[in-house]
């Protein structure tokens, strides 16, 4: 098989949300069962514009991961690097929806998540240098052996593809680390084997130490990466290339159901972008109206947009929820 067009690595695992929303847990009645995970969802969202994309990743070896190997093969994504920890069980995330900006998120990963045990050893280096874009996330560098296999996996490709897309995805999770220092301290030596990074505020602080935008892109342009995309929320995003310069692009309104899955459309919509080859602020309009589409919706990986329909929202002929 070719190498992928999207390769993800990173967490995996089922989320259980709720069918009412405004609602705490302690009252919800009923769930739905999705496919989820940042890394995942991210393939599965690049899958849906036609691209090739495979994940690596592992689940638990049972009736969840089970699951999740069928969710993935049914939204098109290669799960050929998805094993099974018998030590394990695959992790389930609950959250609490209060629209439009309250999703508090409920981890269920101890003692330990089986996407924090992949190995070195284990990985497939040919589609990891091979791959038109490896995107890789901050929670993979949380805790080994899935630290070191991470770092082993983007020295490996800036080795050999220094100018190929690596993608940094931020991805700062409190909860998985002992705190925002020791996270900063392996963020550091990811970004400097990394071509593009994207976060919100909030997690590049964590990676570069500033909440401010220019600031944020600046530092991480310093660290070497080429293409820093920062998400402001409501004041849009900012875009900051090496070669193309800087673009911002405003909010596309929505009507909030769910904002959990908009930062993993965008993920999935800007390798689309880049692997298109558009200019910079197509791929952010693009990516930008990806994810508000998403945030109008209830579920993750079930509900990332076709080329169809964020095209429907950027020509205005429909609105993003």
């Amino acid at each position: 098989m070719s190498a992928p067009e999207v390769l993800t690595m990173g967490r995996l695992g089922v989320d259980i949300y709720p069918l009412q929303i405004g609602v705490s847990l302690r009252e919800v009645t009923t769930f739905g069962k999705y496919l989820g995970g940042s890394a995942a969802n991210v393939a599965v969202a690049a899958a849906r514009y036609g691209r090739r994309s495979a994940l690596i990743s592992r689940t638990g070896a049972d009736p969840f991961g089970e699951y999740l190997h069928d969710a993935l093969r049914g939204f098109g994504v290669d799960d050929g690097q998805v094993t099974p920890v018998t030590t394990y069980p695959t992790p389930v995330t609950f959250c609490e929806i209060f629209p439009p900006d309250d999703f508090p998120l409920y981890f269920y990963r101890l003692p330990k998540a089986p996407d924090l045990e992949i190995h070195p050893a284990e990985l497939d280096m040919d589609a990891v240098i091979g791959a038109d874009i490896f995107w890789m996330t901050g929670t993979g560098l949380s805790t080994e052996p899935s630290r070191e296999a991470t770092l082993h996996a983007l020295r490996s490709r800036a080795e050999a593809r220094p100018d190929a897309l690596t993608v940094f995805d931020l991805d700062y999770r409190p909860m998985f680390w002992s705190s925002r220092e020791a996270a900063r301290e392996q963020y550091r030596a990811a970004l400097a084997y990394a071509t593009v990074a994207v976060g919100n505020l909030d997690e590049c602080d964590t990676a570069v130490g500033t909440r401010a935008p220019r600031e944020a892109a600046a530092a991480l342009h310093e660290t070497g990466v080429r293409l820093a995309v920062v998400k402001q929320g409501p004041d849009g995003v900012l875009a900051s290339s090496t070669s193309d310069g800087e673009v911002t692009v405003a909010p596309v309104p929505v009507d909030v159901v769910n904002g959990l899955g908009a930062g993993d459309a965008f993920g999935g919509a800007l390798c689309h972008g880049l692997l298109a080859g558009w200019d910079l602020e197509r791929v952010m309009r693009f990516a930008n109206t990806a994810g508000s589409i998403v945030a109008g919706r209830l579920a993750c990986a079930d509900a990332m947009p076709t080329l169809d329909e964020v095209s429907a929202v950027l020509e205005g002929s429909v609105h993003a929820g």
